[in-house]
């Protein structure tokens, strides 16, 4: 594809830069041969802002020796980052759920006493029964499936809990890495602004420029300054952010890696079939409408009494003979047959198959914002690197070619240079904003990496008993 010609084009690109950067070195006049006037004639150059550290970038700080790739960082987040143990500790504990879903109801032994001290006697009766509950209708069985269907729900979220982890962590790290480059080129520019006020002070030595030409320039270099403080600034805030992610202290330092996309992304349609497909939100909420039909039978059944045996010896004082009881007891469903838990069980039902159109119809929403963002920011780094950046280099350098020939003034070609150098900034954002967009894409559209770890288990009263059922 063209752009993917324009991008291999970059390097070539980027090392005229650098011939041009020092051809501009080499070419602007120095005041070998000017007579300057004494320094206390013209104002003073602006004193350092507080925090700013001369000739300072992420590159030459020894603050930041530390170099960090992003398969790195991608690994260290997911030994450290707790969403991800907090959505597997949710299978364990739905395994657990349908663990204890499934055991049976434990017997209960009593000591039974009848007509104890009547007459001064012993009584009646004393003895022991044994009481056991027999459930019916494979109730046991229902309540274990439908919580390991859960689990299986919480897989699925487990699953997206760990993309939404690797999506932030490659966003941010994205985002440092533009901010590094910025503060790289912010620094070239310092170059320029200090370029601007030395040439200011030889002007007016000359008699080409006024005071408040040399004022002027003092004012675009302490503002350059300001501006390396701001991204320098913005990239440590970058990197804080991704060290939250990541979950474990990481010593400040470079991000190694390359704005520039690989490859290009298919069409919409296409890859919308795969996110519906491969989501797993759409995984999570098909395998929870099949954990809501195992819940509709399982309520289902629950009318249909169990069946309560009690049986156990005993001595009969009366007649002086040892005597057994029995008995069998079931509760008749004449007025409670669940009926109102059934119809909730149903509704919920039906509302998570609306659930799983209205995920895929999000998604697509979603999408279409990303894909927007995506296709103007490639857009619009291609058109820079095609038209922008090489018009403003050649001005650049026809300015730099006229200067020498005595046909420009210099502040003609710092202007060039200038806007050369904001074309570069305003790539970087573009390049910046096409690998966020990518990352979220192919990450089936999940953010969120220290959001907390969704919980499979729905509100309501089924799952608001003792016993899980």
């Amino acid at each position: 594809m063209q752009w993917l010609t324009i991008f291999a084009a970059m390097i070539v690109t980027e090392h005229a830069l650098s011939q041009s950067l020092d051809s501009r070195m080499q070419l602007r006049p120095l005041a070998v041969d000017r007579q300057v006037l004494p320094e206390s004639n013209l104002p003073p150059l602006p004193e350092m802002p507080s925090g700013f550290l001369d000739a300072a970038s992420v590159d030459s700080n020894p603050e930041f020796a530390q170099t960090y790739t992003l398969d790195g960082l991608l690994a260290l987040a997911a030994e450290n980052n707790p969403t991800i143990r907090q959505a597997g500790l949710q299978i364990s504990a739905e395994t657990a759920k349908a663990l204890q879903a499934g055991l049976y109801p434990n017997p209960l032994l009593m000591y039974v006493g009848e007509k104890m001290n009547s007459d001064g006697k012993a009584g009646e009766f004393q003895g022991f029964e044994l009481q056991q509950r027999f459930v019916t209708a494979g109730k046991l069985q229902l309540s274990r499936l439908k919580y390991r269907q859960r689990a299986h729900v919480a897989e699925h979220l487990a699953i997206a809990q760990q993309y939404r982890v690797s999506n932030d962590v490659q966003r941010q790290f994205y985002m440092a890495l533009a901010a590094m480059e910025r503060v790289t080129l912010q620094n070239e520019l310092l170059k320029t602004a200090e370029d601007g006020a030395v040439t200011s002070r030889e002007l007016f030595n000359q008699g080409q420029a006024n005071l408040p030409d040399v004022r002027k320039a003092n004012v675009k270099l302490q503002h350059q300054r300001l501006e390396v403080l701001n991204a320098e600034n913005e990239y440590q805030e970058a990197f804080r952010k991704l060290t939250s992610l990541v979950g474990c202290p990481m010593e400040m330092g470079s991000m190694t890696g390359s704005l520039r996309p690989e490859v290009a992304l298919p069409d919409f349609e296409t890859r919308y079939a795969e996110l519906i497909g491969s989501s797993p939100e759409v995984l999570a909420a098909k395998a929870k409408l099949a954990a809501d039909q195992t819940t509709v039978q399982r309520e289902s059944v629950q009318w249909i009494p169990d069946i309560v045996v009690q049986a156990g010896p005993g001595y009969n004082f009366s007649n002086n003979d040892p005597v057994y009881n029995a008995s069998v007891r079931l509760e008749v469903p004449i007025f409670d047959r669940n009926q109102g838990t059934i119809m909730q069980a149903q509704r919920d039902l039906q509302r998570q198959q609306e659930e799983i159109r209205r995920t895929e119809l999000n998604l697509r929403e979603r999408l279409a914002m990303a894909y927007r963002k995506y296709a103007t920011a490639l857009q619009h780094a291609t058109e820079y690197e095609r038209v922008f950046i090489p018009e403003r280099k050649a001005a650049y350098t026809e300015l730099l070619q006229s200067y020498q020939d005595n046909r420009v003034d210099w502040e003609d070609v710092l202007h060039a240079q200038q806007e050369f150098f904001t074309a570069r900034l305003e790539q970087i954002s573009q390049f910046r904003d096409v690998r966020v967009q990518e990352v979220l894409i192919d990450g089936f559209l999940l953010e969120g990496g220290l959001m907390a770890a969704q919980d499979p288990t729905p509100p309501g009263h089924i799952d608001a008993i003792p016993k899980p059922r």
